[in-house]
Order: C-alpha cells, then structure tokens, then sequence
C-alpha cells in the first residue's frame, strides 16, 4: 500500500467505527454495530480474529493489519482467515506485529468463543450455515438445514474422518473457482473504503446508440416540438399589432388547445390497441404512450403558466392606464370587463382551470400514485371533464380542436360501458397467496378475446362501486373458461380486496350453497391440470359480482415477433408474463413433432406469428416468500419440456433473490456451497423447489446480456415490467447491443 491508500483506508475505517484517533478502541457492541450484520455470529467470529491480543477490544492498528492481510494478503492467508471464522470452537491468528506486515500465525485462541483443534465438525459447520440463513433472510426447515450440512461436509470430508481440516476445505473451494476469485473480494469488502475515482461518462441520451434505438420517439417528438413553435408563431404574430403580452398569451392559449386535444388521443385506448396489430406500430411509438401522455400534461402546465402569466401583466397595465375604467381585481375576478365568448368569463374559467390543473398535476406524482394512495389520483385525474367543459367556455376556438378527438373518447367509453355489461361476470375463486397476492378466477365470456400480457380494467361493486383499477391478465388466451388476476396489495383498494376475502366464508355463494360448492370443487378438479393451487384455507369459492373493462394491448404482443426474447420482472411485475409463458409454451408444445418409431422429437419450421426460438426468463425478488404464489406455473413449465434436456432447452429460468447474500460475500460463501451441492444431489433448488437455482443477490447484467449475445438464437427483444429505476439500467444496456427494449406501463 501506499501513503495515500494507507491514508484513506485509516480515514474510512475510522469513519466506519467511529474511532477519533490512533489511542481509541472499539469492543464488540460497537463491531457489531459498525458491520451492521444481521446475525452476530459473524461479528463475534471477525472480532476475535481481529482481537489479536486477546484483550476483549480492538485498536485502531489491530482493525488495520486485519484490513491489510484481507486485501492485500495471498490466497493460503485468507482462506486460513476463511477457515477459522466456520472453526467455531475457534483457533486465533497470533503473534502480529503491524512493523512486518501480515506475518501471523496459527494459535489457540482465548476468546470466550471456546477452543478447538483445528478441525471443522459437522455441528460447528450446522451452526455456521444457520447463521448463513438468517445474514440470508432465507427460511428453510430444520430436516433442510441438515441435508444442507451434511451435503457440504461430506463432499468435503474427503478422509471420512468426521471432520474437515484446513486442507480439505481448500481442496473443497477448488471445486468452486467463482467463489476463488471473489474470496480476495468478499474478504475486505465490508472494510474497503469506497472508491473516490469515477469513470467520466457520456450521458446517455448523447451516445449514437440511444439515438439509434429510439429514432421513431425522438422524430415523433422532433415533430411534437416543432408544430407548437409553428402554432405558438403563427398565432403570436396575428396579434403582432396588439403587444408582446398579447402575442405570448394568445401563442401560449393556442399551444393549449392543441395539446389539451391531443393529450385526449394518448387516452384512447382501444385506438391504440387496434393500432398495435397494424404496421403503423412499426412506425409510430404506441409503447412510449403513456410517457407521451406525461409529457404533454407538464407541457399543458407550463403553457397555462405562460399563458395566465400574460394575462395577468396585461390586465395590471390596463388597470394602471389613464382610460380603464376597472381595476385589476375586476379584470381578474368579475366579468364586468367582458372578456371571453361566453359571458366575459374567461378570467374567472382561467383562474379556476389554473387549479385544476396543478391539482392534477400535483395528485399524479409518483409519490401520491406509488405511496398506497392511488385513489386519490384516480380520482383527481377525472377532473379531466370539468377542465374540458371549461375550456369549452373559457376559449373560443377550442371546441374546434376537441370535436375529432372527443368523439372518439366518447364513443370509446360507450363502447366500454356496453361491453363491460353485456355479461354477467363473476368471481368463482380466490386464493390469497403469500406476500399478499390476491388470485381472482373469473368466469370467462364467450365473446372475451385477448393477448397474451393484455390487461383491463376491474370493477367490483362489492368493493368500490365506482372505482376501476388496471391489472394485467395473468391466464393464457388458451384458457377457456377462466380469467386469472393476480393483484398484490399495494394500497387501498387492494388492501380491501384482500381483507374482504380473508374474512370471508371460505365458501361464500349463498342460495343453494352446497350445489353450487359441488359443481365449483369438480371444475376446480378438472382444472388442477393447469396448475391452480390446492384447495386450503387460504381458498375461496363465490360469486361475487364484477365488471371487466378491456382487454388493452401492451408491448408485450410484440413477443411472438421475436427470435430470441428475453422477459425480466420484477416482484409482482411477473404476471404479464405468467400469461405469456403459459402461452408459448402451449403454441410451443403445438408445434412439436413425435417419431413414432424412435420418440425422437424436433419443432415444425413454421412460419406464423411465433418466431420464437428461444425464451430467457428473469425473475428478481426481495424475499423467499414472494416466489411460492407462481411456483407452481413454473414447475409445470419446467416438466413440460423436460424431454427436450437432449436438445437444449426453448425456455430457459433464471431466479434472483436480493435479499440472498452472494458469493462474493463471506457471510454467504459456505451456504451458497452447500446449496449448490444439494441441488445437484435432489436436482432441485431448497429455495424454491425448482430445478433451476436460485441465484443469490441481483444479477451481473452485463454479464447476463453478453451471454445472450453470444447465443446467437436470432434477433433479441428485451421485455421489462417493474420499477422505473431498474428500467433505465437495463434499457442503457440492451442500448448498448442493440436490443429491441420495451417495458409494461399502466
């Protein structure tokens, strides 16, 4: 190390533990505070490995020369450190002097941890892979926890000798090169100072591949900007003769009839829909409608700022001439002036449309739409009405701009209306699954055609009478009889969605009670074969009452143009994708070929809407908890194509867990072992039961599209639903290869 490292890392340690100077120690309260571990075996462990002097505390120096051996010490050092934190009875490194460096020593330790010999057994290995769960926040069984320990220990007791030397468990790391070249990492990295140098960066929106992948937006926007400069112009110098606060707020006003029309076309859903299925969705960006949508409503509040803005400096000058005969309040709050078509009520229309519109545009913030409180802007957002009815008083001209598009709207929600009350829908069954997620079935209407990833617009009087919510149809188009939603509780209506069926009768049907249950519980045998889960209870069968508005197309209809499509959720952003799977794999298995003669299998060639070679599919979530309600349909996906392991696989799984440490961790190195071997022993994973693994922490998406690439299966389109913020990230990288990116929006 050099001074300055040497001076940083003192400062960041310093900082870490609170250590004022070279004279100050910490003891183990405050070690534990300072690693911020959830489990305090670790600390424990790392404190009298660090207490070099057995005096109970650690000094500033101790705390240092451990750093020093962490990062800068060979491999044989820290995987004697590594060995020593699983030997629980525990033997100490001795006899370190910081003059010479990382020359330590094997001895017996005096901790109050015990003493050993060196050796690791199988119940200080149990201990230690219990304490690996917890850092984890993973939950598994007793009998697991000891399958898991008995699995690591004997592929690593290689002399059957009942306990693992240091010897064998180097020998044992071999196996696991990846967890090789990151122990230098996850050594020291709850110690390493972070780092201060950072690459300078082009911003994204600058790079030629940003304006390769979005030529279509930025040349709709390109033209967007463009015709309100032309209307803000041609409008300005009609009244050329009149002032330049005249020319702004009449540019302004005409800005805002155009885009308080346009907005009216973002809205039109089953436009857009239609619009999805013919080639103008090649040319047009029908994705990007909704940022659109969000666009020209801040553009709407700036125009009505300027506009008002005008207004109000003209009137204060006309208040302050010598021939007015009102003063200004009059201007702005009578219509004593005349001014407007309708009355001289455009001051008083104006101010009050002011407010409106900044009580929409405050209620639809992310933070008032993503905080559980969306029915204040479900509501707030119908205020669209009122600021068109008084628009229609407030300006002369506008009704000319909204008649096209209102039209449009109104016949659009007629259509709805009639639709949504042509049959007579119902809830049949309800399963409240873990992490809060409601599964409604809902009777299916003959008439009801969708896609895959399609959602609509739910209504359920029992619930809310007037309020519909969007949800994403969770059921294959395959399906027949039944719709399936899957709606985690979020805010509040979906919280009393959930409680409403949680203090329900689990069979809550009324007249004939038990005749109805029959014919229920026999079409949910009939239906087991899709995956559903058993009845428990958490299971519900009814009737309650409902109401579907839609369906409405998504970005994800463009999946079965792909060759090699690639679907990543996040959370409860997976259900677009349990239809879809479900899906593909029922048009996959379709198109499969059997030879009768040999039960060689191979797909047809052939040339419809589904191009798909290959489905790579990512699911990233929090905790355990929140894999078990889709478990289930993924299992029957795996067993489907379980006869095709000869041929590679067409859907390939991959599952994250973050709240899971990674390998690159030392907290985490050892159960991470211990589940890869158990998963190659039982062939499933002790997470989720499934074949494919669990992986631990959040993905390397670098390295995860760069494998894509290198598979070569045909053209790659991403498909994203989840947070905005991951969204971005993995927008700038399929950027960067020249993937096709589209994300689910509401």
């Amino acid at each position: 190390m050099n001074a300055d490292d040497d001076a940083k890392r003192l400062e960041w340690v310093s900082f870490q533990f609170e250590i004022a100077g070279e004279d100050r120690e910490i003891d183990l309260q405050e070690f534990k505070k300072a690693l911020k571990v959830k489990e305090s075996f670790f600390a424990e462990r790392f404190f009298a490995l660090f207490d070099s002097d057995g005096s109970g505390t650690i000094t500033l120096q101790e705390l240092l020369g451990a750093l020093n051996l962490l990062i800068h010490g060979n491999t044989m050092d820290k995987l004697k450190f590594l060995f020593q934190v699983y030997d629980v009875d525990g033997l100490c490194y001795r006899s370190y002097s910081p003059s010479t460096g990382s020359q330590w020593s094997l001895g017996k330790c005096s901790s109050p941890l015990g003493h050993g010999n060196g050796s690791i057994d199988p119940d200080e290995l149990r201990v230690v892979l219990q304490s690996c769960l917890k850092e984890s926040a993973i939950s598994l069984p007793e009998e697991k926890l000891d399958d898991l320990t008995l699995a690591l220990f004997e592929s690593a007791d290689k002399d059957h000798s009942g306990s693992i030397t240091f010897e064998e468990l180097q020998e044992e790391l071999d196996k696991f090169p990846e967890v090789m070249e990151n122990l230098t990492i996850s050594a020291a990295n709850w110690l390493k100072p972070p780092s201060s140098k950072k690459r300078p960066q082009i911003p994204r929106h600058l790079t030629s591949a940003y304006w390769h992948n979005n030529c279509g937006k930025l040349a709709v926007l390109a033209v967007y900007i463009g015709l309100n400069i032309l209307l803000f112009t041609l409008a300005a110098l009609k009244y050329q003769s009149s002032g330049t606060r005249i020319m702004i707020a009449r540019g302004g006003g005409q800005c805002l009839n155009f885009n308080c029309s346009f907005i009216v076309v973002l809205m039109l859903r089953r436009c857009l829909t239609w619009l999805r299925a013919t080639w103008l969705a090649r040319v047009l960006p029908l994705d990007q409608n909704v940022e659109f949508h969000q666009l020209i409503g801040y553009v709407v509040v700036g125009f009505s700022f300027l506009h008002t803005t005008a207004h109000v400096v003209n009137f204060a000058q006309l208040a302050q001439s010598e021939n007015s005969t009102f003063q200004f309040w009059e201007y702005l709050l009578t219509t004593r002036p005349g001014i407007g078509w309708v009355y001289g009520t455009a001051s008083l229309t104006g101010i009050v449309l002011q407010l409106l519109i900044l009580i929409m545009l405050v209620c639809s913030c992310s933070f008032v739409r993503r905080s559980g409180h969306f029915e204040v802007f479900y509501w707030t957002h119908l205020l669209y009405i009122s600021i068109w009815a008084l628009l229609i008083v407030h300006g002369p001209n506008f009704w000319k701009w909204l008649l096209v598009p209102g039209l449009l709207f109104f016949l659009e929600k007629v259509v709805g209306l009639v639709l949504s009350r042509m049959a007579a829908l119902s809830i049949v069954e309800v399963n409240l699954l873990s992490s809060k997620v409601t599964h409604l079935v809902i009777s299916r209407p003959p008439f009801f055609r969708y896609k895959p990833g399609d959602y609509i617009y739910l209504n359920i009087p029992a619930i809310a009478k007037y309020e519909w919510h969007p949800f994403t149809i969770s059921s294959a188009p395959e399906q027949e009889d039944t719709i399936w939603l899957h709606i985690r509780s979020q805010g509040q209506w979906t919280n009393r969605l959930y409680e409403y069926f949680k203090a329900a009768d689990p069979i809550c049907l009324g007249a004939k009670r038990l005749t109805q249950s029959l014919k229920l519980r026999r079409s949910q045998r009939k239906s087991q074969k899709e995956g559903p889960s058993p009845v428990n209870e958490n299971h519900r069968f009814c009737k309650i009452k409902c109401y579907l508005d839609g369906p409405y197309g998504t970005p994800t209809r463009r999946i079965f143009a792909s060759e090699h499509a690639v679907l990543i959720g996040a959370g409860i952003g997976i259900t677009p994708f349990a239809s879809i799977l479900q899906s593909i794999m029922y048009r996959h298995q379709k198109r499969k070929q059997h030879c009768p003669n040999c039960h060689y299998s191979w797909c047809e060639d052939i040339r419809d809407d589904f191009l798909i070679f290959k489905v790579d599919f990512i699911w990233i979530n929090r905790d355990q908890k929140s894999f078990e309600w889709f478990v289930s349909l993924l299992t029957k996906l795996e067993m489907d194509q379980a006869e095709e392991e000869h041929g590679g696989h067409f859907l390939e799984l991959h599952m994250y867990m973050t709240s899971a440490l990674s390998k690159n961790d030392m907290k985490a190195i050892g159960l991470q072992m211990a589940l890869d071997l158990l998963a190659k022993k039982e062939n499933k994973d002790s997470i989720t039961g499934l074949k494919t693994r669990t992986q631990p922490g959040r993905p390397d998406w670098s390295k995860v599209f760069q494998k894509v690439a290198a598979e070569k299966k045909g053209k790659v389109q991403v498909f994203f639903c989840g947070s905005p913020a991951l969204a971005k990230v993995l927008k700038s990288h399929c950027e960067q290869l020249n993937f096709k990116f589209f994300k689910e929006n509401f």
